[in-house]
């Protein structure tokens, strides 16, 4: 082929004319001319291996002439922080920015946080790292700029952290930057594809998509490189071989097979890029075919002294740039800037380095091993495991784990703990075996994979065990409880593991088992307080509070003590205590302590009636996790707040805030749960009862593997007031009756209170007062005991049912009235709603209907297009045919005949041997079952009947 003209990396190119993707060039002049006007942006071209993004992002660089600035992400690159901003750096260097050049290597290189130790200053360290690099690199874009950025699928997470906040700076600059993004490969990580979601997601970045060429781009591309028209078939075959993907175009091409360089057998043609590009290697001379294999295993840009040493004494100078110079000609490799080189495509070098022998693989790898310099130790600890050099691997991989902890980027330590693992010599013995479990275990449980981190948790304190060293295995214990309970394991099992980890400790008075011990401790009290047995937790944590000296561990056992005593119903002095924990752990900096705190904090406002206060905590909670990037502690917070959207009757923002929490919240079973909970009930709400119960009982099974009271709680109120709206009250009474147990097991009040309202419903619709009079007699007892702020108005409610049933009006309105406005005060939609209809068929029953109407028309104002509404519907109704008379009792009856006979209360009694208040009683009921208001109407009935 044909030399083409230069791209603006001095990369020569394959085909001279940039085929297709007009429209997509046209949509990156305006982009770069909106740039220029000081309103940059993040240009994405995605898609498909091959499919020219590489090409269309040079043609957009090449209509620029502002400063231009580019960088090469690789697939090794992954494990080393930082490797895709060193670049970035060397060429903002060559660009003229020596000062951002050194700001950024600084800061990359020796940035380290100043407590090593301690994982909240590194986690916060990191941070404020981020931040300094993506202020540094948009400083350095307020001159108008094109930042160019080639395969950032695979980016390191630290580049990709940076590129984030720079994508929403560089909307004020007058820069452009532009990147590639391959899709649809097995290989790029999920985290880099969600960091590309979520920037089009959020609209911080624009994704354009080359597609594939149709028949007439590839004769356009056949034409371009060979100079003379194809023929209609030769274009339509060489169409039907690549699939329109360029980069198989330019190799089919390349290799001359197919038809397409002579041959007329269409059928030899390679089916594939790789192929294509090893049947052109095999074409090769000696000396250029080692060179190749050198660069496949070198994996990145080299210079010629890195090759020099990779290719060794096989061939001297004069030969080693000879071949450069024949590897160049035949596209497979490029010239880069600053002399060095590399692939022309990723999926070239791919193809040759599967070519190269394997034992020939080893020995090429352990030379780069040797070269070292200017290599990262996670990339030649890579190297040194695929020469063989376990023990070198090991060392290596070891010291860039620690590195890449202590910049918190945690998948990348995991990585590297991982290759340390496989590479551990065996002299190594079982406590160091356990040290680098321990941290393995940490950096997966840091990023949720807590299946991952709880098999290493368990296997450090296996080992530990076995070194002797009791106390160490003790202190992961509490890791590994909680890796457990996220991945739904039940509360006893969790507890045993602590007091069996207490026990391997007892009697060891060292300051540091003191430590550890007190830890333990606060775990179980913790573990104690999610299972709402508030008394254990309570003196469980007021025994590990004077253990502990730390700040984050002070912080941790005070929120556990705020979350207790508000449970407990110890009012605004428990929630200033959590509250403070939560604002005090932000403000020191105790990172994981004060998400944890907030996460206290928010749930328990979502449960304990705090909606107006738990709003405001909540956005503070989420706020304070997205800025420190605890992505699980943020999406659990944001299903509360879905929860108490839900509660004030907001349901629109409920479900899509549910939603969002189940979507994004990375399998976090507490999330899960939670947001299940307030999709049932949006559900249940809009009449969805198939949709709500499916829900429910998802959570019911998380709820009832994880045996806590607040996981399975919820979801047994929500699929009892699913069966009651189905009309079964049989399963409505059933699935209460769970509930009660579950909240006497813990002496519980704040879930059980729900329930009290429920609970009567369902025994009054299965025609059980008694049972309903029981059933308040034993919830009521439950709720009575914390006496929670805003509980009370449940018990009001249920009783008020019993007196309409019983035919109490005057005590029904009461009760009603009283309910209805402690609902309405707390903001609590579902029972206030309800309580406002109670009261408007207390009134149809005393012949108010002016009164029952207002307040049906409140109650379907208040609940348009829900169930409620639908209630409110069939109770306007029955105002509509007007009040039934109900059948009265034989005492009613008696006392009706002697009114007929226009006896007095007093001689109605001395008849009928009862006082004179038990008549008056019988004289309201009567007149409330006849619809009658004076004693007149008693007589004529009476009368009637007698007639």
């Amino acid at each position: 082929m044909d030399a083409a003209p230069a791209s603006f990396r001095g990369a020569e190119r394959v085909c001279p004319v940039f085929v297709g993707r007009l429209d997509l060039l046209a949509l990156a002049r305006r982009r770069q001319a909106a740039a220029l006007e000081g309103r940059g942006g993040l240009l994405l071209i995605a898609g498909e291996a091959g499919i020219g993004k590489s090409r269309l992002m040079e043609e957009v660089v090449a209509l620029s002439d502002v400063r231009r600035v580019h960088a090469d992400a690789y697939a090794d690159d992954r494990e080393t922080p930082g490797m895709l901003l060193l670049g970035v750096a060397a060429s903002l260097a060559e660009a003229g920015d020596a000062p951002a050049a050194e700001r950024i290597r600084g800061l990359v290189l020796h940035g380290d946080p100043a407590d090593a130790a301690d994982p909240a200053a590194r986690t916060a360290r990191r941070r404020l790292l981020v931040a300094e690099l993506a202020t540094t690199l948009a400083t350095a874009l307020t001159l108008p700029t094109i930042l160019a950025l080639e395969d950032v699928h695979w980016a390191d997470q630290l580049g990709l952290d940076v590129l984030r906040r720079v994508a929403v700076a560089v909307r004020e600059r007058p820069s452009l930057v532009v990147a590639t993004f391959r899709t649809e490969d097995p290989e790029v990580a999920a985290e880099a594809t969600s960091w590309r979601l979520d920037l089009v997601g959020h609209r911080l970045a624009e994704e354009v998509r080359p597609e594939r060429l149709g028949a007439d781009g590839v004769a356009r591309m056949l034409a371009a490189i060979r100079g003379t028209e194809p023929s209609a078939e030769e274009a339509e075959r060489l169409h039907a071989v690549s699939d329109g993907i360029p980069l198989h175009v330019e190799e089919l091409l390349a290799d001359g097979l197919g038809g397409f360089g002579g041959s007329d057998d269409p059928g030899g043609a390679p089916e594939t890029v790789a192929a294509a590009v090893l049947s052109r290697t095999r074409a090769l001379t000696p000396a250029s075919a080692a060179v190749l294999d050198a660069a496949a295993v070198i994996g990145r840009e080299f210079d010629v002294r890195l090759l020099a040493v990779v290719v060794g004494d096989e061939l001297d100078r004069a030969a080693r740039e000879a071949a450069l110079d024949d590897l160049a000609a035949q596209h497979l490799l490029v010239r880069a800037t600053a002399g060095g080189y590399d692939f022309r495509h990723a999926l070239i070098r791919d193809a040759v380095y599967s070519a190269v022998p394997s034992a020939r693989r080893r020995t090429l790898h352990g030379r780069v091993v040797d070269a070292g310099a200017g290599l990262s130790d996670a990339l030649l600890s890579l190297h040194a495991e695929r020469a063989g050099r376990a023990r070198t691997a090991y060392a290596l991989a070891r010291r860039a784990a620690e590195r890449a902890s202590m910049l918190s980027a945690h998948r990348e330590a995991a990585d590297l703990y991982r290759r340390a693992q496989r590479t551990m010599p065996l002299a190594v013995e079982g406590r160091d075996r356990a040290d680098l479990l321990r941290r393995l275990g940490a950096e997966l449980a840091a990023v949720d994979a807590n299946r991952e981190a709880e098999a290493e948790f368990a296997r450090a304190i296996e080992l530990y065990r076995a070194a002797g060293v009791a106390r160490e295995a003790a202190a992961v214990a509490p890791a590994l409880v909680a890796a457990r309970h996220l991945l739904g394991a039940d509360c006893p099992s969790r507890v045993a593991d602590l007091r069996a980890a207490l026990g391997w400790i007892d009697g060891d008075d060292d300051a540091e088992a003191v430590q550890v011990r007190g830890r333990l401790l606060a775990a179980q009290a913790a573990a104690a307080m999610l299972e709402r047995r508030l008394d254990d937790a309570r003196r469980v944590a007021e025994e590990a509070r004077p253990l502990l000296t730390a700040e984050a561990d002070q912080i941790g056992v005070d929120a556990t003590l705020g979350s207790v005593l508000v449970f407990a119903g110890d009012g605004d002095p428990a929630w200033d205590l959590l509250r403070t924990a939560a604002e005090e752990g932000a403000a020191h900096g105790r990172e994981e302590a004060a998400a944890r705190a907030y996460r206290m904090l928010g749930s328990s406002a979502s449960v304990l009636l705090q909606y107006g206060r738990g709003v405001g905590w909540l956005a503070d909670g989420i706020a304070y996790a997205e800025r420190i990037e605890r992505w699980n502690d943020a999406h659990y917070l944001t299903a509360h707040l879905a929860h108490v959207r839900w509660a004030t009757g907001d349901l629109r923002a409920a479900a899509e805030l549910a939603g969002h929490a189940l979507a994004d919240g990375r399998g976090g079973i507490t999330t899960e749960v939670t947001a299940l909970h307030v999709l049932g009930y949006c559900a249940l709400s809009s009449g969805d009862l198939g949709r709500a119960g499916e829900l429910l009982r998802r959570a019911e099974a998380i709820g009832e593997r994880m045996q806590e009271l607040q996981r399975l709680s919820p979801a047994l109120w929500g699929l009892a007031e699913t069966a009651l709206l189905a009309g079964d009250a049989a399963e409505a009474v059933r699935q209460c009756e769970r509930g009660a147990v579950e909240s006497h097991r813990v002496e519980d009040s704040a879930y059980a209170f729900p329930f009290a309202v429920t609970g009567v419903r369902a025994y009054l619709a299965a025609g059980d007062v008694a049972g309903a009079q029981s059933w308040l007699e034993r919830v009521g007892a439950l709720v009575e005991r914390r006496r929670i702020p805003g509980t009370e108005f449940a018990l009001q409610h249920a009783a008020g049912l019993l007196a309409l049933r019983e035919r109490r009006p005057s005590d029904a309105r009461e009760l009603l009235g009283s309910a209805s406005a402690g609902w309405d005060a707390l903001g609590r939609w579902w029972e206030g709603t309800q309580a406002i209809l109670d009261r408007a068929e207390c009134a149809r029953r005393t012949r108010s209907p002016v009164e029952a109407a207002a307040l049906v028309a409140e109650a379907r104002t208040r609940a348009p297009g829900t169930v409620i509404a639908r209630r409110a519907d069939e109770l306007a109704a029955r105002l509509a045919e007007g009040v039934v008379p109900s059948t009265l009792s034989a005492r009613e009856e008696e006392v009706a005949a002697q009114i007929a006979g226009g006896a007095t209360n007093r001689e109605i009694a001395a008849v009928l041997h009862i006082a004179p208040k038990t008549v008056s009683t019988h004289v309201e009921h009567i007149l409330a079952k006849l619809g009658a208001s004076r004693r007149a109407e008693i007589a004529a009935w009476a009368a009637e009947r007698r007639a």
